[in-house]
């Protein structure tokens, strides 16, 4: 878990670091949820496939409510 422990801040800081612009709402979703699905495969002890798998689907959903949140505000 050392590893996984050290690359999701990195990563985290990355994608944040990257936006220029201020966020959409189903990006923000994705960046929430990305890093909720990612803190949920450490808590849980998953192997780092299964934890970088748990950050992408987490993003995929949160981008995908956030879509839903913006077009439900339109």
């Amino acid at each position: 878990m050392g590893k996984a422990s050290a690359i999701v801040p990195l990563a985290l800081a990355a994608l944040l670091a990257a936006c220029q612009q201020p966020m959409s709402t189903p990006q923000k979703g994705a960046v929430t949820g990305a890093a909720l699905g990612t803190g949920i495969g450490l808590v849980t002890g998953g192997s780092f496939g299964q934890v970088v798998g748990a950050g992408l689907i987490g993003g995929a959903v949160g981008y995908l409510g956030g879509t839903a949140i913006q077009n439900s505000n339109r």
